[in-house]
């Protein structure tokens, strides 16, 4: 059975901190995805977004979902594995409501249903492989097997597994602008971050405030 190699951690997320790119709220529907949350499982969510009023998607084919997760540094397909394309969105769809509702009732104190996140770590199969390109530095990569859409998606529940069960969601928080609908995770000193993104929603609420005081 063909298998994808891939790093033992999340490219991007070694440390899991939010980028400090700098985002033009002009180039957003333009954007295949972003990487500000902090989290591989809360930019999945993210991948919904509202632009002017509006949700956009930026899975709209399989392939977007293929392109999401290399660029998250997650398992892609290895050559000669065929997944239909289709089945992929559906499934990156699926989990990522699914992910959404564990979110907001895991942040509501209320108990969620695992099982739908549990149906995707069941399809995932992995395991340890030491790599020694280097005489002075082997490593530990893990092997995934993916021969389903699920299965591709499978590292996506397990981050999400790790997040739901481990982190202290006083730090897991959604974006306070009222029409942004990003998660992020509060990894800051003060941990008293309110937006997704100083350079989307933080300086529109500072244009606002700025307007609203001189009009007043």
């Amino acid at each position: 059975m063909p298998a994808t190699l891939v790093k033992v951690y999340f490219t991007g997320y070694t440390t899991f901190g939010h980028s400090k790119r700098a985002l033009s709220p002009r180039k957003l529907p333009k954007s295949r995805a972003l990487f500000i949350a902090g989290h591989p499982a809360l930019d999945f969510v993210n991948t919904l977004m509202r632009v002017n009023q509006e949700f956009l998607d930026l899975f709209q084919t399989g392939e977007d979902v293929l392109a999401w997760l290399k660029q998250a540094g997650l398992p892609v397909l290895a050559a000669g594995v065929k997944t239909e394309p289709s089945a992929l969105l559906r499934s990156a769809r699926r989990l990522r409501e699914t992910i959404r509702d564990l979110l907001e009732r895991r942040k509501a104190g209320q108990r969620g249903d695992p099982s739908v996140l549990n149906s995707f770590l069941a399809a995932g199969r992995s395991y340890r492989q030491l790599v020694w390109n280097n005489p002075h530095s082997p490593r530990i990569d893990i092997v995934w097997r993916q021969d389903t859409s699920a299965s591709l998606l499978a590292p996506v529940a397990q981050a999400t597994a790790d997040l739901l069960a481990t982190a202290d969601f006083t730090f897991i928080k959604q974006c306070e602008s009222e029409d942004c609908v990003f998660w992020f995770f509060d990894r800051t000193k003060s941990h008293q971050r309110r937006w997704c993104s100083m350079e989307i929603c933080g300086n529109r609420h500072k244009v606002a405030a700025y307007r609203k005081r001189r009009s007043s």
